[in-house]
């Protein structure tokens, strides 16, 4: 059946700001359906509050509403477009779902006579209500752990003492596990039951019987209107139960699973999706398997929505499950539709994987201290990666060098754990680095035996930790003139660095490059195609692998399937995982560098391991590389593809920090040199720029030892604000009061960070914090904006409430920060983005820092004058443009306010102070006509509650 023809305008409602448990997948999700309904002809209204997302952007759908997700808002927009025909709910993860029930509940999809497509309000409520959902699995004879539902304190306490412990508790309509936990021990149940309670806005919750030591599988399913339905992807949580899947290590395909076993699973979800109603669209599955012969298998939940594991499972397979899911919520049949990588099959043919990807989630434990660092049934990670190779210890391997946490991977790198009780420690109550820590264990003897006693991880994905193990070992018994092409090829197989190959053998990272190019030890690289290369694919997605060489007519080679064109190449760097100081604004910046370069006739070259973005979708650039952000493979894109440069401004800090490499090794850096760069990163060298230039700077000195900071305190006056060098989202900065805080603060750091240069400012007590971004060609500049901060100096700038313009800046102010900030951005010579950010005290403006890069702050400046700010950019950075050449035209009435949103619900214990180091996960914008808005009047008055010195 074609799409339903009376379907001619849609609202599709977004996710709002990231947040622990529901991040920029769902900026994915929904970016792919607005481009999938609009190749239909359908006109596309999006609601979504996050200014920092590429879904919100005003390129994508045709009418953009950057409001508060509530019901007002929906009835403020239907009015104005009364030619929406019908609402799509399930791109925006469980806050779409919950604001589409609510409006349901009111009534106003009626009143307006809006059909809901893509999923039923009753599909929705039966998978959300626990109790519905288990009646229902029982009814069509789906395996349920035993559970009860509690809708009181009393009840809870009555099933805990029938059931025995342990338990697990889950409230009914969260998101991200919010609220959920397994009890050990009655000590804890009340506690943990009230919490429960709480978090359920219906104020319920399930106690199951916990599955502890059950393996957990997810399936991705697509399903038409004709009922035909499609298994996208097979993920195994290397984690067992008891951990949330989203802080779960997965696996792609499923590893340790029989073939009857997975037949009878594929069987069930497809009976669960068709029982829960009739719909059209993408829906999650999740399983739990008993670790036995008999595997048995029951039914966990079911989301009838697109998931955060679809995005994964649509890098992991090339195969879009948003975009798809969006035509067949039109009514288009799956056998009516391509396959969008080879072009010439059919979207309903299930992808065949001939690779292993593996995800590993990215913590920010450093950012709440005093949290609980121990993983469990509540979501706590801010972002992931994904590796993929020919093999499990390959992808294992990329994934954990993707992370950027200062590790190379498995073991090899001198920094893994020794004492014994600790990794015992680790394993038994799951750790955020119990993926490294297995390895330490094998290592210090521990059998494989005991390792899975503890943590019951299945023994399969033991061994492959074990054979990666034994040849470290056997490596380690080489000087690198001695290694053969065999065990050197063998290691880069099993996805070892080359620099945790130099570790082995006690060499330089360089040597054992060089030592590979010898041997003709060389990167390959495959497409991602869906189909295990039995047709011919159509998109340029690969990821890189190394082979053995085959014998041909012309000599010997390894197939490598990316060609090499001839044309004008640029490679821009992406941001790599999500974490708090660098989330999804680098991703948007990102997508517009390629979207520009591809404008000015360059073929675009991505490189990043985010699974979640908009920029890793394949036909976002013209080639994308899903490997590691991280130098060797990098370097070898590189070589491969001989660009003309390679842009790293609009990547964040992840990018940022490979431009000295480049630079080093003869890579041109498109924009702003490598010098510039590291002058305004070297907190001395650029504070002495500024002496030059007389511009005002807080007093400073710059220590690398905590003498030095006690010597440079007598002066200073204190408070002194203590900032390391190269670092994001202000990690390490304090405001200190006395030398003994001075001391222990230092200590701590530099232990931390060795051998970095510590710059100690005299910290500008009750200043206006304010900040300016910019867009230089090398000789003129335009100024896209500046924004106040509503909290005093002292609150991280992405931490802060900030308004756009001032709103509190006389003219002699803002003048000085005009000047100030063209004369950095001229003597930084800077080619492309700036950001410098400003104290303000008694009308004299002091710097306390220059970024000449992509910010935080661009995308919400792009969406907030509605100007294309990074795509300007860009063409500055290749030189194509110039300032002159711009017609700029800021579009603003009143004010904007970037409102920072925080995840602190998932640590209760933390302190919820800010101060220098960022805590926000995410962002929204909020739109007032004048400050005597009440909402601005509240925000002002709370301006110095939470500061923390």
């Amino acid at each position: 059946m074609p799409k339903n023809t009376n379907i001619k305008s849609v609202l599709i409602i977004g996710s709002g700001p990231i947040i622990i448990g529901q991040a920029c997948e769902f900026d994915y999700s929904g970016s792919q359906a607005i481009r999938s309904l609009k190749e239909e002809g359908i006109e596309v209204t999006l609601i979504n509050s996050n200014p920092a997302t590429i879904m919100t952007d005003p390129s994508l759908a045709d009418n953009v509403y950057l409001k508060p997700l509530t019901t007002k808002s929906i009835i403020q927009i239907l009015e104005i477009h009364p030619e929406i025909d019908a609402v799509l709910p399930t791109m925006g993860g469980q806050t779409a779902l919950n604001l589409c029930i609510e409006a349901d509940d009111k009534g106003i999809w009626d009143d307006f006579n809006v059909a809901l497509i893509g999923v039923d309000i009753a599909a929705i409520n039966i998978t959300e209500d626990r109790e519905q959902f288990r009646k229902l699995m029982i009814q069509i004879g789906v395996g349920q752990a035993p559970s009860t539902i509690a809708n009181s304190f009393l009840k809870g306490k009555e099933i805990a003492q029938e059931y025995g412990f342990p338990l697990v508790i889950r409230p009914s309509f969260t998101l991200g596990g919010f609220g959920a936990s397994i009890v050990y021990d009655k000590e804890d149940f009340d506690d943990l039951l009230s919490r429960g309670l709480e978090a359920s806005p219906i104020h319920e919750v399930i106690i199951d019987k916990a599955l502890l030591g059950w393996k957990e599988f997810e399936l991705e399913l697509l399903r038409d209107n004709n009922d035909n339905v499609v298994i996208i992807c097979a993920i195994e949580n290397m984690d067992p139960m008891g951990i949330h899947t989203g802080d779960s290590i997965t696996v792609a395909p499923a590893m340790t699973l029989s073939d009857t076993t997975y037949q009878r699973m594929r069987d069930m979800a497809i009976h669960m999706m068709r029982s829960i109603g009739d719909f059209a669209g993408g829906c999650n599955v999740q399983f739990a398997v008993s670790p036995d012969e008999k595997e048995d298998i029951i039914a966990i939940e079911i989301n009838p929505r697109v998931s955060r594991s679809s995005a994964l499972a649509s890098k992991a397979t090339g195969y879009p499950i948003a975009k798809i899911a969006a035509k067949l919520a039109l009514g288009y049949h799956l056998d009516e539709l391509n396959n969008q990588i080879t072009k010439t099959t059919s979207a309903l043919f299930e992808p065949t994987l001939d690779y292993v990807i593996v995800k590993i989630p990215r913590w920010n434990f450093d950012k709440f201290e005093g949290s609980d660092r121990t993983l469990g049934l509540q979501m706590k990670s801010v972002g992931e990666v994904m590796g993929i190779g020919r093999s499990f210890q390959e992808a294992l391997h990329k994934a954990t060098q993707s992370l950027e946490i200062k590790r190379n991977g498995l073991g090899a790198d001198g920094k893994g754990e020794k004492d014994y009780d600790t990794i015992i420690q680790k394993l038994t109550y799951a750790s955020w680095d119990r993926v490294f820590v297995i390895y330490d264990a094998i290592q210090m003897g521990i059998p494989l035996s005991r390792i899975y006693e503890i943590t019951k991880i299945d023994m399969w994905f033991l061994k492959q930790y074990e054979e990666l193990l034994v040849l470290e070992n056997e490596i380690s018994t080489y000087k690198l003139g001695e290694l053969t092409y065999e065990l050197l090829l063998e290691a880069k197989q099993k996805g070892f660095a080359d620099r945790q190959i130099a570790h082995m053998l006690g060499c330089w990272e360089s040597e054992v490059h060089a030592k590979r190019m010898k041997l003709g030890v060389n990167r390959v690289f495959k497409l991602v195609d869906t189909c295990a290369a039995e047709f011919d694919a159509q998109t340029p997605y690969y990821y890189s692998t190394f082979e053995n060489k085959m014998i041909t007519s012309k000599g010997s080679c390894a197939d490598n399937e990316s060609k090499v064109s001839n044309k004008r190449k640029v490679v821009v760097l992406g941001s790599g995982p999500n974490r708090i100081g660098q989330g999804i604004e680098f991703d948007y910046c990102c997508v517009h560098g390629v979207l520009a370069a591809k404008e000015m006739g360059y073929e675009t070259i991505m490189i990043n391991c985010n699974p979640e973005t908009v920029s890793t979708d394949f036909d976002t650039a013209d080639k994308l590389y899903f490997e590691p952000v991280f130098w060797e493979h990098i370097y070898d894109i590189i070589k491969h593809e001989k660009p003309e440069g390679v842009i790293v401004q609009l990547g964040g800090q992840t990018a940022l920090k490979l431009a000295e490499k480049l630079d080093k090794w003869g890579v041109k850096i498109i924009g702003t040199s490598f010098e510039a760069l590291d002058l305004a990163e070297d907190r001395k060298r650029f504070s002495e720029l500024l002496v030059d230039l007389k511009i005002p700077f807080p007093k400073y000195g710059t220590a690398t030892t905590a003498d030095e900071a006690s010597e440079i305190a007598d002066s200073l006056d204190f408070p002194i604000l203590v900032r390391p060098s190269y670092v994001l989202g202000g990690q390490g900065m304090k405001i200190v009061i006395n030398k003994e805080e001075l001391e222990k603060h230092v200590v701590d750091l530099l232990r931390k960070i060795p051998n970095n240069m510590l710059l100690l400012d005299h910290y500008l007590d009750g200043a206006i914090e304010a900040e300016a971004d910019a867009i230089c060609d090398g000789k003129d500049i335009y100024i896209i904006g500046i924004m106040e901060h509503i909290e005093p100096c002292g609150v991280h700038s992405g931490d802060s409430n900030a308004t756009l313009p001032p709103f509190n800046l006389g003219e002699f102010v803002m003048q000085q920060i005009k000047d100030h900030t063209k004369n950095i951005a001229l003597a930084l010579k800077t080619v492309g983005l700036i950001n410098i950010q400003f104290a303000i005290k008694e009308d004299v403006v002091y710097i306390i820092e220059a970024n000449p890069r992509a910010s935080r702050t661009v995308p919400f400046i792009s969406k907030a004058y509605q100007e294309p700010y990074v795509n300007y950019a860009t063409k500055i950075m290749l030189g194509e443009n110039k300032i002159k050449d711009f017609k700029f035209n800021p579009q603003l009435e009143g004010f904007a306010i970037k409102q920072p949103v925080f995840s602190f619900n998932k640590f209760p214990n933390v302190d919820k102070k800010l101060g220098p180091e960022m805590k926000s996960t995410g962002e929204s914008i909020l739109f007032i006509d004048s400050l005597k808005d009440d909402q601005f009047y509240e925000l002002y008055s709370r301006r110095k509650m939470y500061l923390n010195k």
